[in-house]
């Protein structure tokens, strides 16, 4: 019956719109990503230092790009939760990706060697994306925690 919840979730409505806020996010992350590698850090010496100064700043701002349109759009049906202050629920959003953006880093660096890196960087965006959904959708934006806010009557 779990399994089943958790394929109902990841085939969801809620999932595209997920996905394409994630498309959106992927589309400022390479853009920043190109420009920080090839123009703001091209001085870097060290190829790898210049890699992971990069992708920082590109996942930054592909983070705070999608936290804002997820919250806004993908679970804007959640009313209750987006009275939580938006720097707060950017921390639990930020806390919640962190698994994802770790693991995305180590992706695209095990496989930059053998792609071109920003192809490297899609395949470990691809990877991670189910995950990121999964984590957002319970913690961050999640009916549990709405369930516990209306029994303590902040809902």
């Amino acid at each position: 019956m779990r399994s089943a919840s958790l394929l109902r979730r990841i085939f969801s409505r809620r999932f595209l719109k997920f996905g394409t806020v994630g498309a959106s996010g992927t589309v400022v992350n390479i853009g920043v990503l190109y420009l920080a590698q090839e123009f703001l850090f091209n001085t870097v010496q060290m190829p790898e230092i210049r890699l992971n100064l990069s992708l920082a700043l590109a996942i930054f701002l592909a983070t705070l790009n999608n936290f804002s349109w997820n919250r806004l759009w993908t679970w804007a049906d959640r009313k209750p939760y987006l009275q939580v202050p938006w720097p707060a629920q950017f921390g639990q959003y930020a806390l919640a990706c962190s698994l994802s953006i770790v693991l995305q880093i180590v992706f695209t660096n095990l496989l930059a060697p053998h792609f071109y890196y920003q192809i490297a960087n899609l395949i470990a965006i691809g990877v991670t994306s189910v995950l990121n959904f999964l984590l957002n959708d319970i913690w961050t934006f999640g009916r549990t925690r709405l369930v516990v806010a209306a029994k303590q009557g902040r809902h």
